[in-house]
């Protein structure tokens, strides 16, 4: 991929920052940290390996900016934390240009009896407070060294809550927009004047709640609209991840991404890809109508090049959010750059890493070694040479139904490629080496289904692609 590639060209943001690439890592929460919410050595090395992958910015999963019981989840929310967040932020700066940035975050409490406090239960001297520990937090992440700093404004934390049309606020901080956006905006204002005008400030908040009765794109423009004309670094979209619609289970807490909206929000396997880029492009259009420049941040199974480099020429997004996508493969960008683009390890999105973070499990990648806590870095030598494998195929049930025999030295991971008919053969998924089977549910009748395997190491460095089998499946003709 050549350097004057879209998605690889710089970013200045209005503070005078240069983004090196367009490639965001959005934050995504490791559970990596202890209960006392400071950074160690496991955290720090998640980071590091985004920035030796020259992510264009890095920005680090939600830290609280108060001090609440929130189980592994880092915190800014006092001086004690500086050490740490300090030796953070120069670890990822030793290791690339890659920018770094914070998410800082309030939220209420929860309880395993289902039991959660709501925006309604906060006093004005509340508000105050969050006011107050917002700007702290963020002076904190000058301190440390940051690049600049986000405040989560997103899914089904405190902040999300008032701009939410659910917002049940009866006061000056509910009901319509403006006042659901009277919290969020002094919020931006304190932090604003806390940090001072060089310190570029991002704001993540979801263009469509995904939710009964929630917003949509149409309000998220107008919120992005406040947030440009007030001095925000760039808008950075998510989608759902709401309490709202969360699944109930007995003495578990509620867990905001499993219902619909949490779908919506970490989109799995069986959406298209790119499923939420529509919402970031109708807000840009917004932006750019109203003569604001301000970035865009998309996101949401954003999962390949050809992808993210057509959302920026179409002029969707300014910037591309890749959660996970480099949970998979930390060095994806540098591959692009090093027109390695066949070595990327490619996300299977099958939610693992959500199940993780749902049972406050650390957070890692199926497609890494058994028992890493880190992605791989590459091995010595060259690309997997072992003989191409020869898959065998059958329809059965409804699915065709892949097997292989295991070869003598497994590799890391297989890319099982499928063609339709006589079209090109393209990546279908990726299965772990020690894998001999695979169960194809998206086919239809009258149609020839080709499948071969390619072999790729712990890099992603592919061997050569194996002999293709065929196999028919009937078109069912019956009434």
């Amino acid at each position: 991929m050549s350097a004057a590639s879209p998605v690889l060209s710089p970013l200045r943001l209005s503070s005078g920052l240069t983004l090196p690439n367009r490639v965001v890592v959005p934050a995504m929460v490791t559970r990596l940290s202890g209960e006392d919410g400071h950074v160690n050595r496991d955290v720090r090395d998640r980071y590091v390996r985004f920035a030796e992958g020259e992510a264009g910015l890095v920005v680090v999963e939600a830290m609280a900016v108060h001090d609440a019981k929130s189980g592994p989840l880092l915190r800014v929310c006092s001086d004690a934390f500086l050490p740490g967040l300090r030796d953070l932020a120069a670890a990822c700066h030793d290791a690339s240009p890659s920018k770094i940035f914070p998410q800082i975050i309030h939220f209420l409490k929860v309880a395993r009896s289902g039991w959660r406090q709501t925006i309604d239960s906060l006093s004005d001297g509340d508000l105050d407070g969050v006011v107050g520990a917002y700007a702290a937090a963020a002076a904190r992440a000058r301190a440390a060294g940051f690049d600049g700093v986000e405040l989560h404004m997103a899914h089904a934390y405190t902040l999300s809550s008032f701009l939410s049309r659910l917002n049940p606020r009866r006061d000056a901080y509910g009901g319509t927009l403006e006042n659901r956006l009277r919290l969020p905006t002094r919020v931006f204002a304190a932090v604003r004047r806390e940090v001072g005008e060089g310190f570029p400030v991002g704001v993540r908040f979801v263009a469509d709640e995904a939710i009964k009765d929630g917003y949509t794109a149409i309000e998220a423009a107008e919120i992005a609209e406040r947030f440009a004309r007030i001095g925000a670094a760039y808008v950075s979209l998510s989608a759902g991840g709401k309490f709202e619609d969360a699944v109930k289970r007995d003495g578990a807490p509620l867990y905001p991404y499993t219902g619909y909206s949490g779908d919506r929000c970490m989109p799995g396997a069986a959406y298209p890809d790119g499923a939420n880029l529509h919402l970031a492009a109708h807000v840009r259009r917004h932006l750019r109508a109203a003569g604001l420049q301000t970035p865009v941040v998309g996101a949401g199974k954003i999962a390949t090049r050809e992808l993210a480099e057509r959302a920026l020429e179409r002029g969707d997004v300014d910037l591309v959010g890749m959660a996970r996508a480099l949970l998979a493969d930390p060095d994806l960008p540098r591959k692009w750059r090093e027109g390695r683009d066949d070595e990327v390890v490619r996300c299977q999105y099958g939610n693992v890493c959500k199940a993780l973070d749902e049972s406050f499990r650390k957070v890692v990648c199926t497609l890494w070694p058994k028992g890493s806590l880190q992605a791989p870095r590459a091995p010595e030598g060259g690309p997997p040479a072992r003989a191409p494998l020869a898959p065998s195929a059958r329809y059965a049930d409804g699915q065709i139904v892949v097997t292989w025999t295991a070869p003598d030295a497994a590799p890391y991971g297989f890319q099982l490629l499928r063609a339709t008919g006589h079209d090109l053969l393209l990546h279908r998924a990726s299965v772990r080496g020690r894998s001999l089977r695979f169960e194809d549910r998206e086919i239809t009748g009258g149609h020839t289904y080709r499948y071969a395997l390619r072999p790729y190491d712990l890099a992603g460095r592919r061997g050569p692609v194996g002999p293709s089998v065929s196999v028919d499946v009937p078109l069912d003709e019956a009434p």
